[in-house]
This record gives structure tokens, sequence and C-alpha cells, in this order.
């Protein structure tokens, strides 16, 4: 379970205060590595990284990516083994309210990461997470592979698909010499669920968010679908790639995409009525606006093969197991004032175990 590969090494998680960065800061402290992270603030309240304590635990960097000369100073004195750059505008809503604001956080945050490195003495792995939204969208039903056309109309999916170009440009410009001691890759995943995700304008935590008031929640879109996946998924393909190309260079400046199998593709209302399984107290209805039979846009989704290759790496969870994980994590923060992130990593960790 990478101990081997992570303990005691110095690892710098950007976007640490956010959903997936504050699980793979927790995820990492377990595996002893030594933490820095560099965040523009708390991004939600609650707060998951709060809720764990993080700030105690590990060494912290208040910082925008845009500010390009205190970043490199930071990597230049922590000299990282490893990076993981999380920090980014995940809202694809709030990109066309800020677009500007999209595009420097995730295209030129990226860039001032990649740039910075170019001064570092000493190996160091860099795993950049971007999304599967870099895709062009065709509108088909196959799964996108990692050599499949770049877009994005959104300014967010633009954003994202830019900072790829971005990293392909560093990678084969300053970062194959004989001598090249920084060793990149992309990681593509999408529709994370997960315990502690508070962030707007997503359907589990706007969810959460009115049964912890005891309000009914109006279901829009029941129908559409998603393939969902739990966020310890994710990271789980996160370190495994960070570990593979720190045994095996040969990775380097490849992208990777970590989607769930195509048996978790399930509409919004069936992940309402699995969640009441474990939390009866719920309720909901369904908008009279919608029904079962609008046209829905067919969705984007990836193609994992490549990990499943390379990495041994695919999803271990179940949709009712993953669904369980999620409704038992809010649950037991709304009803008993619980936080137990900790022990749904442990059962994870479990889980890979026995597959």
């Amino acid at each position: 379970m990478f101990k081997n590969i992570f303990k005691n090494k110095k690892v710098i998680v950007t976007g640490h205060t956010g959903f997936k960065g504050s699980w793979l800061t927790l995820w990492l402290i377990k595996l002893k590595s030594k933490v820095v992270g560099i965040s523009n603030g708390i991004i939600s309240e609650p707060s998951h990284y709060k809720l764990l304590g993080l700030n105690k635990k590990i060494k912290n960097y208040k910082l925008d990516l845009i500010n390009f000369d205190n970043l490199k100073k930071i990597i230049n004195k922590e000299k990282p083994d490893f990076i993981f750059h999380l920090a980014g505008q995940s809202l694809v809503k709030k990109s066309f309210i800020m677009p500007k604001f999209t595009f420097d956080t995730n295209t030129i945050g990226t860039l001032n990461i990649l740039e910075s490195l170019r001064g570092l003495k000493k190996k160091c792995v860099v795993i950049i997470i971007t999304s599967d939204k870099v895709y062009k969208n065709l509108e088909i039903k196959k799964g996108y592979r990692e050599n499949d056309l770049l877009g994005g109309t959104d300014p967010y999916s633009a954003s994202k698909a830019a900072a790829e170009l971005v990293i392909q440009s560093y990678v084969k410009s300053f970062f194959l010499k004989k001598n090249n001691n920084i060793f990149i890759a992309t990681a593509r995943a999408g529709n994370v669920i997960g315990g502690g995700d508070w962030s707007q304008d997503r359907l589990i935590p706007d969810c959460v968010k009115s049964w912890s008031k005891k309000k009914i929640v109006t279901i829009r879109s029941p129908y559409s679908t998603r393939p969902w996946q739990h966020v310890l998924e994710a990271i789980n393909g996160y370190l495994t790639l960070a570990e593979r190309i720190f045994l095996n260079e040969r990775l380097h400046g490849e992208a990777f995409n970590f989607g769930p199998k195509k048996k978790n593709d399930f509409d919004v209302i069936t992940i309402i009525k699995t969640m009441k399984r474990s939390w009866s107290d719920i309720k909901w209805i369904i908008s009279k606006i919608n029904n079962k039979n609008q046209k829905e846009s067919k969705l984007l989704k990836l193609n994992s093969i490549k990990a499943k290759k390379l990495l041994n790496w695919e999803c271990k969870l179940s949709f009712n197991e993953t669904i369980h994980l999620v409704t038992d994590w809010y649950k037991e923060f709304y009803t008993n004032k619980e936080i137990i992130t900790l022990k749904q990593l442990k059962i994870y960790e479990k889980k890979i175990k026995e597959k």
C-alpha cells in the first residue's frame, strides 16, 4: 500500500484544502509522508480539511498559484519528491460567471507549476490532475481514450484542455533531456463523490445540505445519468500513477484516465433511492418540469483500459458500496457529529488487499 514509496518523502499537494485534496492529504499522512500544502484558502463551510484537523498535521502555505515568484520560492525551498497538483476552479457554472479567473487558475496556475520545476535540481514526480472534460465531447457513447481529441466549449473544460496542451509542451520542450529529473503525468477523472464535499451545484452536496435542515429536496433531472465513482478510487489512481512513475520513468509524459466501470452508470433518482436505504429520514420530490421521456444529452465517459493494463488500477467498489460509503459519511456527520474519513479509508485499503 505505497509505504515503501511515500514514507518519509516530501510531498507537495496543491489544493489540499479542497474535497479531493483533503482526502489525498489524509492518506499521505497515513503513509507517513511529509506533506506540504499549497492553497488559496478554505473553499467551503463546513470544511473537510478543517474537520480533519489537517492544518495541525502538515506544513501549510496560503498562496494563489498565479503568484509565480512566491510559488517558485516554495518549490525550491521545499525540494519535493512528489507533487500532486489538484488546485483549480472546478465548477462549470462558476466558469461562465468568472471565465478569466477560471483560465488564470486552471491554465496559468498549471503553467506556473511547470515553470517553477525547471529550476529544481532533484528528482521529482509530478501528477497533474485535470478532468474528464478535457476531451472534445462528440456526443458519442464510447468511452474516450487518452489519445482522443481534446476540446471544451465552456470555460472550465477549455481551461483544463488548455492546461493539458501546456503540460505536453513543457514535457517535450524542457523535460525530455538526458539529465532530466522531473517526471510528469496527467490524471483525468470525473463525477467523483464522497463524504466531506460541500461544493456548490453538485447533486449530493446540495441534497445533504437540505436534508441536514430537514428540508425536502426537489430533483429536477431525475433521469440524468452519470458514471459515478468514490473519491478514494480516483486518489488510489493518483497514488498508483505516482508510484509507477517513480519506479518506471518510461511512463513520463503520459496521460491516464481514471473512471468507473460501465455498470456504475446510474441515473440521479437511483442514487437518491439507494441513499435512502442507509438514511431513511431523507425526502424528495421530483420536479414537474422534467419527465422520464425528456431527451438527455449523451454523456462523456472515460475508457480506463490503459490504467488497467499499465498500472493494474481499476475501481474496487460496486455502485452500492460507493453510495453506502457516501451516505454513511454524511449521516454520521449530521446525526452524530462524527468524522469517519479515516475509518472509511481503512475500509477501502482492506478492500484493495482483498482483490
